[in-house]
C-alpha cells in the first residue's frame, strides 16, 4: 500500500493529549498545507470552538464555512452568556485584581503564604471566596482566548493557592498561555515546573502519574521544535526512563520527534545507543519512517534501505506540524529543519559504514558521495576527526582502514539490566491497566 500525507499525520494520536487550545496551531497547519478538505478542517475547528468561548472566532468560521454573513442563533445566544458571565467573573475577582494592580500593596506579600492571606482578610477584606475567583475568571479569560490575561491571572492566583491540585491545573494553565503566546523560554520554565511536581506528587493511581507524563510530552513538542536549546531539552525528558516507559506503553508515536532530535542533535550521540534498544524492542509495534530510518542505519544495516527512507522523512517532516514549521509572529513560516535532518542523515549513513567495514574503498564513497576523488578524501579525514574513529587512510591502496573496538563488558551488563527493567514497568502497567479495568466492571 503507498503511503500518502494523511498516512503519516499524527494528529489523531497527538490532539487527544492536548488542550483543545492547543489543537488550533495545528489545524492551521494542516490547512495551510491542504492536507485534508478545507471544509473538514473548518468543522473539526467550529466542534473544537463550541467547547470554549471563543464565540467571535466560531461565527467567523460558521460564515466562511457556509458562506454566510449570519451566524446561528444558538451561537448569538451563546455570546451573550459568555459576555454576561464574563462580567459576573470580574465583578467576583475585582477587590483582588485591584490589590494585584496596586505595585505598593503588592509589596506586602511575602514568601509566607500563610502570611498573605492573614495579610489579605486583615487589611484588604480578601478571603478565599475572592481567591476563587480569581482562578475562574483566569481560567474564563484562557477559554475566551485571552492567554496574556490568563497567564498573568493564574501566576498571581498561585502565588496565594494552598491547594496543591488546584495549584497544579493552574500551572498546566500557566503552561498552556505561554505555548500559545509563543514566549518559548518562559514556557521551558514552567514545562519543567510541572515536570517536578509530577515526578513528587502522590497520585492516586500510577496510572494518573504516567498520563501526567504524556500530557507533558506532547505539550512539550511545541517547545522543543521552537526554543533554541529544545532538541537538546526533548532527548533529556524523553530519555529518562520513567519518560521512556510511558512513551512504549501509551504514546509510541512520540519516538518520531525524538528520533528526529537525535538525528540533529549531535551533541547527544551518546545517548543514541540507549534509544537504539528502544527502537528494537518497538520495531514490531510501532512504524515510522524516521524510526525505521534508524533501524536501517543501527540495526539491519541496510545502507541502500535508509536512503530510500531518507526520501519518505522528507516527506513526513514537511508536513509534520512541529517538524515542519514553526510558529513565527502568529504565522507558521519553514525553517531549515529538513534540510539540516537530511544532511546530519547521510552523515548517519557513513559513520556507520565505516565502523562495521574494516576496509572501504575510497573511490566507493566518492561515488556515493557524489564528490571527487580528492574531495571524498578530504571529507573522510574530517569525518574521522570528528567522530573520532580508530581509522586511517592508506594512500597508496586507495583505502580507509577502521580498526574495530572491542564491546565493554561493564557496559553491556548495564545495558541488559536497563532493558529488563523497561520491560518489567511495562508488564507491571499492562497488569495494573488490566486490574483496573476489572475493578471498572
Amino acid at each position: 500500500m503507498e503511503e500518502t500525507k494523511e498516512n503519516y499525520d499524527l494528529t489523531p494520536r497527538v490532539a487527544p493529549n492536548l488542550d483543545r487550545h492547543l489543537v488550533f496551531p495545528i489545524l492551521e497547519f494542516l490547512q495551510e498545507r491542504q492536507l485534508y478538505p478545507d471544509e473538514q478542517i473548518l468543522k473539526f475547528k467550529i466542534e473544537l470552538l463550541n467547547k470554549t468561548n471563543m464565540v467571535d472566532y466560531a461565527m467567523d468560521i460558521h460564515k466562511s464555512l457556509y458562506h454566510t454573513e449570519d451566524a446561528p442563533q444558538d451561537m448569538v445566544e451563546r455570546r451573550a452568556e459568555v459576555v454576561a458571565r464574563l462580567k459576573s467573573l470580574e465583578e467576583a475577582a475585582a477587590p483582588l485584581v485591584t490589590f494585584l494592580l496596586n505595585p505598593n500593596a503588592v509589596q506586602e506579600l511575602r514568601a509566607d503564604k500563610q502570611y498573605n492571606l492573614q495579610m489579605l482578610k486583615e487589611r484588604y477584606q480578601i478571603g478565599p471566596d475572592q481567591i476563587e475567583a480569581l482562578y475562574q475568571y483566569a481560567k474564563f479569560q484562557f477559554e475566551c482566548g485571552n492567554y496574556s490575561g490568563a497567564a498573568d491571572y493564574l501566576y498571581q492566583y498561585r502565588t496565594l493557592c494552598s491547594n496543591l491540585e488546584r495549584s497544579l491545573s493552574a500551572l498546566w494553565g500557566k503552561l498552556a498561555s505561554e505555548i500559545l503566546m509563543q514566549n518559548w523560554d518562559i514556557a521551558l520554565e514552567e514545562l519543567n515546573r510541572v515536570k517536578e511536581i509530577i515526578d513528587s506528587k502522590s497520585f492516586a493511581s500510577p496510572l494518573n502519574q504516567v498520563q501526567n507524563r504524556i500530557w507533558l510530552m506532547h505539550w512539550g513538542l511545541y517547545i522543543f521544535f521552537n526554543h533554541d536549546n529544545g532538541r537538546t531539552q526533548i532527548i533529556d525528558l524523553f530519555i529518562q526512563d520513567k519518560y521512556m516507559n510511558a512513551i512504549q506503553t501509551s504514546a509510541p508515536h512520540l519516538l518520531r520527534y525524538l528520533a528526529t532530535a537525535f538525528i540533529v542533535n549531535k551533541r547527544r550521540r551518546p545517548q543514541l545507543k540507549e534509544f537504539i534498544k528502544v527502537i528494537q524492542q518497538e520495531h514490531y509495534s510501532y512504524k515510522d519512517p524516521i524510526v525505521e530510518f534508524l533501524a536501517c542505519v543501527f540495526v539491519n544495516y541496510d545502507f541502500d534501505g535508509a536512503q530510500k527512507k531518507m526520501k519518505e522523512c522528507e516527506e513526513v517532516i514537511v508536513n509534520d506540524p512541529f517538524l515542519g514549521k514553526r510558529v513565527d509572529d502568529g504565522n507558521f513560516s519553514t525553517v531549515p529543519l529538513k534540510d539540516e535532518f537530511l544532511e546530519n542523515a547521510r552523515l548517519f549513513i557513513f559513520e556507520t559504514y565505516c565502523r562495521i567495514h574494516q576496509r572501504i574503498d575510497m573511490g566507493v564513497l566518492a561515488e556515493k558521495l557524489n564528490l571527487n576523488y580528492e574531495e571524498a578524501e578530504r571529507w573522510i579525514v574530517n569525518l574521522i576527526r570528528t567522530s573520532k574513529l580508530d581509522a586511517k587512510i592508506d594512500s597508496e591502496s586507495g583505502t580507509v582502514i577502521m580498526e574495530p573496538t572491542q564491546p565493554n563488558v561493564h557496559e553491556q551488563l548495564v545495558n541488559h539490566t536497563k532493558a529488563l527493567s523497561g520491560r518489567t514497568y511495562k508488564l507491571v502497567t499492562q497488569l495494573l491497566e488490566h486490574s483496573q479495568g476489572q475493578a471498572a466492571r
